[in-house]
């Protein structure tokens, strides 16, 4: 077992060259000079020459992605050329943000599907079941940029409960005056998650239950319970490789949700990015999303293979 995690956690480190060989080439494949953005509409050539030779965009490209990969080995994302302040720094806040709200979402998602699914799978084929479907369909095809102003219309203008739009920015995120902002767009994130977990859990469960040594235990006077928890524990390696998948795109793709509630996260950080055009600031920030993403599936893996002692990795 622990011999496939270190072998998994080698695996990540091609994948990780790959990731940052494709954040950075995309970036470049877009319209545009790089430097447009820096360069005033009355500057003269020589300052444009001067402008572009002081951030590298006159030298090939191979040579900026090396240059570039050699200073995120070392930690330097860059500086962002709007805020002049590093591109670490900017992301690692916004990626706090994003987490904050991201993992809340994941939670209040499990914690619903599970409860949900375990019902409709009991229930399999009865009413129930066909309530629990029509929920899980909705989520999955509710468009959440959709939900969310929905959401704000209703609890920010016509009741007032809870703010619109905005994050607290004083310390500490336990109080009600810290949570209350992050309410709409927990939900609103968690509508997704909800829906596919909701469904992947109700159809691993439903299999189990109908399993030859499942119908034996009920034979022999198992009270529901008990087979409920015998089920879930060989169900469970499923639902959480699904969980673990559904928190790395809602970091990675929560830049509608932020940019409606004006979530100061790494979807709303993205997005000015690219309006902008700040290159630095874009490739830093979608290199780390997307590390992200390689890191919480590299985690979901390993930890299957802790939940489920008959699967046997070396």
């Amino acid at each position: 077992m622990w011999i496939y995690a270190a072998k998994r956690v080698l695996y990540t480190i091609p994948i990780a060259l790959g990731v940052s060989l494709v954040c950075f080439g995309l970036v470049y494949l877009a319209p545009g000079d790089p430097a447009s953005s820096l360069i005033p509409p009355d500057a003269s050539a020589a300052d444009i020459a001067m402008i572009r030779q002081l951030y590298g965009f006159d030298q090939p490209v191979p040579v900026q992605f090396l240059k570039w990969l050699w200073r995120v080995l070392h930690g330097d994302l860059g500086m962002s050329l709007q805020t002049n302040r590093p591109v670490l720094e900017e992301v690692s806040r916004a990626l706090l943000n994003t987490a904050r709200i991201s993992v809340g979402a994941v939670i209040i998602a499990f914690l619903v599907a599970l409860l949900l699914g375990t019902i409709a799978a009991w229930n399999r084929g009865k009413l129930a079941d066909r309530v629990v479907t029509s929920i899980s369909a909705l989520g999955v095809s509710i468009p959440s940029y959709w939900l969310g102003i929905v959401l704000i219309i209703v609890f920010a203008v016509k009741l007032r409960w809870l703010p619109a739009t905005g994050m607290n920015s004083a310390p500490g995120w336990l109080d009600w005056s810290h949570l209350r902002f992050a309410i709409l767009p927990m939900f609103t994130m968690a509508l997704l998650p909800l829906g596919v977990v909701m469904r992947n859990t109700r159809s691993a469960l439903a299999d189990t239950l109908g399993q030859d040594y499942m119908q034996m235990l009920r034979a022999k006077g198992l009270h529901p319970p008990a087979l409920i928890h015998h089920a879930m524990r060989n169900a469970l390696p499923q639902i959480l490789a699904v969980m673990g998948l559904q928190l790395g795109y809602l970091i990675g793709g929560s830049i509608l949700i932020e940019t409606i509630f004006t979530w100061p996260g790494t979807g709303f950080l993205l997005s000015k990015a690219i309006l902008t055009r700040d290159i630095p600031l874009l490739q830093g920030t979608i290199l780390v999303l997307a590390l992200c993403f390689v890191l919480i599936n590299l985690v979901v893996d390993i930890l299957q293979t802790f939940v489920d002692p008959r699967i046997k990795r070396i």
